[in-house]
């Protein structure tokens, strides 16, 4: 399978600037036979807290609306971040997005972790459910930046995927974790990792580099068949999930009753 992942240098706050270099990118992706791109989190705008900025009511959305036009005029499935809410309850989620070739474009994934650091569990509620998505061979669970920092997601997610794609604005100051928790998650739960990272300075005067991985299930980072400074392709052996874990079944192996049971005993304990 080809993937093409997307290492975005997002204009801050500038939906219509962002968007149409989305347009070229995808572009570019269909050229080189790609089955599905993979865009940063917030992909139209950068990580921002700012609603009145960022967000979107998920029924109307222009964003879901654009990407899904794209998608079906492309031929691509397009995987990206946007700030969605729903009116009827006013609760806004940083979301996951999906927009496939038959034009039908959703959020698959609210954010499970926001990020208490910045505030952000005080503007957006966390997400409370993972849903697999299939793209050809593809098997996945999504997941957005701070939730890269949970491995009990990423255990749950294994025993349906065969890959779990993170989308991020993670700054340079931490891109040490960011690299090696990507490889720990693949390795953990034996298969692939996608991260996808943004480049550039956000308006909050935030660094970024280049740093979007493919990680194999053996905790490998692979080379791009194809690179250049914002997009790189991918050619993935999802076959390869199911062959490592027979020979080394750690996932097959994995106690999740138990674990279970360990929580809750440790609930009691206080």
């Amino acid at each position: 399978m080809r993937i093409a992942l997307v290492s975005l240098d997002q204009c801050w706050l500038d939906k219509d600037a962002n968007f149409l270099r989305c347009v070229t990118l995808v572009s570019q992706a269909r050229k080189d036979g790609c089955d599905l791109i993979v865009f940063p989190e917030m992909t139209l705008t950068g990580y921002s807290l700012d609603m009145e900025s960022v967000a979107e009511p998920e029924d109307s959305s222009a964003t879901l609306a654009h990407f899904g036009n794209l998608a079906k005029n492309s031929g691509l499935s397009i995987a990206f971040g946007a700030c969605l809410f729903d009116p009827s309850t006013n609760k806004f989620r940083n979301q996951f997005c999906l927009a496939r070739p038959d034009g039908i474009s959703s959020a698959i994934y609210a954010k499970t972790h926001p990020f208490s650091f910045t505030g952000e569990d005080e503007v957006l509620e966390a997400g409370e459910s993972l849903n697999c998505s299939k793209v050809g061979s593809l098997t996945f669970n999504a997941s957005i930046c701070y939730d890269l920092r949970f491995p009990e997601l990423y255990s749950v997610m294994a025993a349906h995927c065969n890959a779990a794609i993170v989308i991020a604005n993670w700054p340079v100051k931490r891109i040490g974790h960011w690299r090696a928790l990507l490889v720990a998650r693949a390795i953990e739960n034996q298969f692939y990792m996608l991260g996808v990272n943004r480049i550039g300075v956000d308006g909050n005067g935030l660094t970024y580099e280049k740093s979007t991985l493919v990680v194999t299930p053996n905790g490998v980072m692979l080379d791009p068949v194809i690179a250049s400074e914002e997009i790189d392709i991918y050619d993935i052996d999802l076959e390869e999930v199911a062959r490592y874990r027979d020979e080394f079944p750690t996932v097959r192996d994995k106690r999740y009753s138990l674990y279970h049971k360990f929580l809750g005993e440790h609930i009691n304990a206080k």
